[in-house]
């Protein structure tokens, strides 16, 4: 498994691994984010040569690759974060996060109460916010 910048050709994959997650980001908002190098995705399988590296650029999905999980960053906001169901538990997502953090000095989220330990053990403060059952949290890093 790695992780990579998402490009234009893994929209559909993203937005299938959203989708499965029951999260409503509209596909604007992601390819904007891809636009923007602000979505990442967690990867499997797919042949990689030092011909498939792009200088200052993501590099392009290869043959055979499954996006596995995908994270979509809003600025230095995670705006979405889902891995696909089979694959939960395995690392994907703390994986997307830490990969996440190394691109950001700071990244905040708001989630769920659910998944409030997952954001607690990637060292994000979390605190409540006005609406029931809502959290957000904040991990700066040091540059």
């Amino acid at each position: 498994m790695f992780v990579r910048d998402a490009t234009v050709a893994d929209l559909p994959d993203v937005m299938n691994v959203l989708d499965g997650a029951a999260l409503s980001i509209d596909v604007e908002t992601v390819r904007e984010s891809i636009a923007e190098d602000g979505t990442l995705v967690a990867c499997e399988g797919g042949e990689r040569s030092r011909s498939d590296e792009r200088p200052g650029g993501p590099l392009a999905p290869a043959d055979g690759e499954r996006v596995l999980g995908a994270l979509v960053l809003d600025g230095d906001h995670v705006a979405a974060v889902a891995v696909r169901r089979r694959r939960r538990g395995q690392g994907i997502g703390t994986a997307l996060v830490e990969a996440a953090a190394e691109r950001r000095q700071r990244l905040t989220a708001a989630f769920d109460a659910d998944v409030k330990p997952f954001y607690e053990g990637l060292g994000f403060t979390v605190e409540t916010v006005d609406e029931a059952g809502r959290w957000r949290g904040t991990r700066s890093t040091d540059g």
